[in-house]
């Protein structure tokens, strides 16, 4: 097939429709969409693109097979190296990571569209069965603390290798933040189901309902597994500490996200409630952000984003904030909130003042400097605030063992050992929040320091 030069979009629903519902918004490449990218990949021989992905995804190998008209092969290449593909194909910031160091990416129509392909390649994937291959286990047990995409990845990884894996969730279902922070316009929660049944079907049991560190403590784990790896995320709500953060109708974007992700709370009849607000303001500019404000406009609001910088240095992807645009998301770009109004204790606005941008900080963006007298008011009935998580310290207090920095993060080298013989850690709890495919990443190196471990011991 010959290749065209410019990179094909993904089809996506109109915003006008899809503000109304909460069905996927991308809604990927059917074949010949599929074929045509793939035949623009140049099969580099040094293969630069992988030097961006966290899981070492062989990128050339399984597009060079969907171009050729193997599928069933191409599939088998993916999941050889990545456990949640599906997953990583629609939530992955693919253009900071291997389409960043595409050949094409800055004169030749653009980066091929690995994520796309990825998600294309994947999906084909669960819906003909394709399995990864497993391994019988041996005697060797291993504990893994959150059944996010950290945990996930190690669970699979390590039963691939013949380990027995006990995974102990928290909350009622397994899947992190994979099914209580990202919205199902973004990722399909019966994918997530599916892509968690192909790691079950290793081999790996997944206890939910466990709260390490009340239900079951990690002294215990140590002494009943091999091994324990601590993947429970960055849980813990940030907020801004200015007058009236108490007032109803304030919230953080993780509750607000997790009412309405996990428990289902945009549904008529829903158990779970969740503040409709007529006039919502979400303060942050992250992917989180994004899925707050247009969790928010489905819900029937008039959405505000309030950030302190400008566009430039927006954290969250260009996709997603030209998404929440598009979808008529506000931007108050450049401005700083100081107070949230309240009437009767309940919120009724937000006091905000201007900024502009100073000299770089330590993050090396422009630091936000307040201009003098340049206060106004926003009318509001809600304020969601969505400026970051950290670990919950429910392991730290009852494991003081275990070191952990100033922020909560537990401290861990590169494979994640800790200050603590056969303790790992990795993802957020370690990192702080990142990103899905970065957390899935540290659950592979852990997985490979914890086989290396189980070698040397003669467990395995």
């Amino acid at each position: 097939m010959k290749a065209d030069l410019t990179r094909h979009a993904m089809p996506a629903q109109n915003p006008e429709i899809r503000v109304t519902n909460f069905d996927e918004v991308a809604l990927g490449y059917d074949e010949p969409l599929a074929l045509a990218e793939a035949a623009r990949c140049l099969n580099c021989k040094n293969a630069p693109c992988m030097q961006g992905c966290p899981v070492n995804v062989h990128i050339p190998n399984f597009i060079a097979a969907l171009r050729e008209g193997k599928p069933d092969v191409s599939a088998q290449i993916l999941l050889g190296d990545n456990n949640l593909p599906s997953i990583c194909g629609r939530v992955c910031p693919q253009e900071n990571q291997c389409e960043k160091y595409c050949v094409r990416r800055e004169k030749l129509g653009g980066s091929v569209a690995i994520g796309n392909l990825e998600r294309y390649v994947a999906d084909y994937a669960l819906k003909s069965g394709i399995r990864p291959v497993g391994t019988k286990a041996g005697n060797a047990r291993v504990a893994i603390v959150g059944s996010g995409p950290a945990g996930l990845s190690c669970a699979a990884d390590l039963a691939r290798a013949g380990v027995k894996v006990t995974v102990f969730e928290a909350l009622h279902k397994a899947g992190g933040v994979l099914v209580y922070g990202i919205p199902e316009f973004r990722l399909p929660k019966s994918l997530v189901a599916e892509e968690i049944r192909k790691v079950s079907d290793l081999g790996v049991e997944i206890r939910t309902n466990m709260v390490v560190g009340k239900t079951v403590y990690v002294d215990e784990l140590l002494d009943e597994f091999d091994a324990v790896f601590i993947a429970s995320g960055a849980g813990l709500p940030s907020f801004l500490g200015v007058k009236g953060e108490n007032l109803d109708g304030v919230c953080s974007a993780n509750e607000y996200l997790t009412r309405v992700n996990l428990m289902k709370a945009y549904k008529e009849g829903a158990i779970t409630p969740v503040q409709r607000g007529k006039n919502v303001v979400v303060v942050g500019a992250g992917n989180v952000a994004m899925d707050a404000a247009r969790t928010a406009r489905r819900l029937g609001a008039k959405v505000t984003l309030v950030y302190r910088r400008s566009r430039i240095e927006m954290p969250a992807r260009k996709e997603e904030v030209e998404h929440a645009e598009e979808e008529g998301v506000i931007f108050e770009l450049l401005t700083n909130p100081v107070e949230i109004l309240g009437d009767k204790g309940f919120v009724r606005g937000m006091k905000c003042v201007r900024m502009e941008l100073g000299e770089p900080d330590a993050s090396g963006r422009r630091r936000p400097v307040e201009i003098a007298g340049s206060e106004f008011e926003i009318e509001c009935d809600e304020v969601i605030v969505a400026l970051g998580t950290t670990p919950n310290p429910v392991i730290k207090r009852s494991f003081p063992k275990l070191a952990v920095t100033a922020k909560g993060t537990i401290v861990a080298d590169e494979y994640g050992r800790t200050s603590v013989p056969r303790l790992y850690a990795g993802g957020d709890a370690m990192t702080g929040a990142a990103t899905v495919i970065l957390a899935m990443g540290a659950g592979k190196k852990s997985a490979q320091a914890i086989v290396q471990q189980l070698k040397d011991s003669g467990r395995l």
